[in-house]
């Protein structure tokens, strides 16, 4: 599994310590050294069944700044994809891909759901 974090995020930290508690093996990825490309999130987001809008960091600096809430609605699925491809800071996380799932952001229930624990 690949789990795709930014480590200052204490979100994405609390994630990382469930995922260890439960011994669970991941390849740890950072979201803004390492970003996610325009091919591996279109091909997440057909993966997930969830609206490219849940892919949005909505509470990070840079949404706000580039005033996307108000912009989103009016752009297609490749110019969104190609704006969360440019910038790793856009991106919700954590992300947590496996075969056959992609869990977008830390909800503990969902996770043990998903992976059986």
């Amino acid at each position: 599994m690949q789990f795709i974090c930014y480590p200052r995020c204490s979100t994405c930290q609390k994630a990382k310590k469930w995922l260890e508690e439960k011994g669970l093996d991941v390849e740890e990825r950072h979201i803004k050294d390492d970003r996610p490309t325009r091919e591996e999130l279109r091909a997440w987001h057909r993966q997930s069944g969830l609206p490219l809008k849940k892919f949005f960091n909505t509470s990070g600096l840079l949404y706000k700044e580039l005033q996307l809430k108000d912009r989103l609605p009016a752009m297609g699925e490749e110019e969104q994809l190609a704006l969360l491809a440019s910038d790793g800071m856009l991106v919700k996380r954590p992300l947590l891909i496996g075969d056959g799932f992609v869990l977008l952001g830390f909800k503990e229930a969902d996770w043990a759901s998903t992976l059986g624990v």
